[in-house]
């Protein structure tokens, strides 16, 4: 959006990113930490999706929702990292509207569609272990594809409400952004024009999003839990555990994540906490996604060990 001045002329709208140049000691060593960790996402990610493909054993429900969670995720962290590490080591930080906005709608769009195959996931958990001998019928690979674009939907609709409510804001000159990040809040605060009807599409719309995703992992889990227990082999209880594991831990950090950043009250010494929070969100758990599910799973760590020594 652009504002006119009193002889019309059209000034452009730039966003400033604040990042972590408060602590510029710490701007070569941050950087080389996230240029580490955007290297392992990259290729634990790819590698996951690679590991999957290949496996002709993993060509069930359960892998084919890991391998578009693993997707997503790489697609997260690409989204984000690469102007982070630019920030860290350039003296502009200045990023246009457009740009701004562009990045907003693509790491909105992968976080609301993780929420939504994380309920998928916690679904296929589901019926596996209370309904075992309709398993491949429920999840057929026809429901199961339907269930992905429906998750891929979630996101580009969801994303483009939230950048749509932005869209329709003014912004004047240069604005400041406490992030690194171009997110919803850090845009909506630099707006100079009434921000209502933004902040009541992010209030209902992101609750939304949460409280239904949450419902249907929390609803699984309780079924889920009420069927292991009633088993009378304490090998078959652990083993529905077990496969339930590595989806609780992933689950339990991403959620975990999302409400800290909710609790933190809006004070100007919460800002760090906060930029530590979103690093988490968007860079360090598209990361310890594929090392959660790999390092639990023994077909993948399998799969694995064969491709390295094949090398």
């Amino acid at each position: 959006m652009m504002t006119s001045s009193k002889n019309h002329s059209v000034a452009p709208v730039i966003f400033i990113l604040v990042g972590f140049s408060d602590y510029p000691e710490f701007q070569i060593p941050l950087f080389l930490i996230f240029l580490t960790i955007y290297a392992i996402t990259v290729m634990g990610n790819l590698g996951m999706i690679t590991v999957i493909i290949m496996n002709t054993k993993l060509h069930t429900p359960m892998y084919f929702f890991l391998k578009h969670l693993s997707f997503v995720d790489f697609c997260y962290s690409t989204v984000v990292a690469p102007k982070l590490l630019e920030n860290l080591v350039a003296e502009d930080r200045a990023i246009s509207f457009s740009a701004c906005i562009t990045q907003f709608f693509f790491a909105a769009n992968c976080a609301l569609t993780d929420t939504f195959m994380l309920a998928v996931m916690a679904y296929d958990r589901f019926v596996a272990i209370c309904n075992p001998l309709l398993y491949m019928v429920i999840m057929s690979q026809k429901r199961c594809v339907l269930m992905m674009v429906a998750a891929y939907s979630w996101g580009i609709l969801f994303s483009l409400l939230f950048t749509y409510s932005l869209l329709v804001l003014s912004f004047c000159g240069t604005n400041i952004i406490n992030n690194f990040v171009c997110e919803y809040s850090g845009i909506l605060s630099a707006s100079c024009s009434d921000k209502h009807f933004s902040e009541l599409i992010l209030f209902i719309f992101a609750n939304f999003n949460m409280l239904s995703t949450l419902m249907v992992i929390t609803s699984s889990y309780i079924f889920i839990f009420v069927t292991v227990m009633k088993m009378h082999s304490v090998r078959a209880r652990h083993k529905a555990f077990s496969t339930c594991a590595s989806h609780l831990t992933a689950v339990a950090v991403f959620y975990g994540t999302v409400l800290f950043l909710y609790c933190i009250p809006n004070t100007k010494s919460s800002w760090f906490t906060t930029k530590l929070g979103s690093v988490f969100y968007t860079v360090v758990i598209p990361m310890l996604n594929p090392l959660i599910y790999s390092l639990r799973n023994n077909e993948v760590k399998e799969t694995i060990r064969k491709l390295m020594n094949k090398k």
